[in-house]
């Protein structure tokens, strides 16, 4: 029933929001050298490798400076990045990675294997569903990039605080996935950006 829901509201999804697609894609092109739109290699399930899918929100190769993004003013955001990213507009093209299967709208936020390497026995159990758009974790850590900027050691703080706590908020979802809680987490993830 998730999976048939995943289909059918990232597809209406899709369809609906491509006008604003466009327009993004434009403002993004606009504002800053390179492409609309930016891919990176993330874990899902089963340990399974996929390309996930974004608005770029960052200059150009500004991955290659470091994969976590840290506090409210990251020299390598874009302006139109800050805005896209302050609603959450960035993640929108992952509706295709939901389509294709890759992903799923709720399910723990797939990382890059530079984290998932260092995950425990226990914690790989994260890796058993599909990774999602938004979860529980996604909610509690909204401002997990001002949490960042204010660390002396960005990846430290987020591998041994960040990373394991987000995992627990994880498990409660996987534990009781539901059709219930599935929409609980949406409709949650929705009033916490309009917030």
């Amino acid at each position: 029933m998730i999976r048939f829901c995943d289909i059918f509201f990232s597809g209406v999804g899709l369809v609906l929001l491509s006008p604003l697609f466009l327009v993004l894609y434009v403002l993004i092109r606009i504002g800053s050298r390179g492409g609309g739109f930016y891919s990176q290699e993330r874990i899902g399930k089963d340990g399974v490798p996929f390309r996930l899918y974004k608005f770029r929100s960052m200059r150009q190769d500004a991955d290659k400076q470091g994969l976590i993004t840290v506090g409210g003013r990251d020299p390598r955001i874009t302006k139109v990045g800050y805005f896209i990213r302050k609603y959450k507009l960035d993640e929108l093209p992952q509706l295709w990675n939901v389509f294709i299967g890759d992903m799923s709208l709720v399910g723990p936020r797939p990382e890059v294997e530079k984290y998932t390497r260092l995950y425990s026995e226990e914690q790989r159990k994260v890796l058993s569903v599909r990774p999602g758009i938004t979860d529980w974790a996604s909610i509690e850590y909204v401002d997990e990039n001002r949490i960042l900027g204010e660390a002396d050691d960005p990846d430290k703080a987020y591998v041994e605080q960040i990373m394991p706590d987000k995992i627990r908020y994880n498990m409660i979802f996987i534990n009781h996935q539901t059709v219930g809680e599935y929409f609980k987490i949406i409709f949650t993830t929705f009033f916490k950006i309009l917030r």
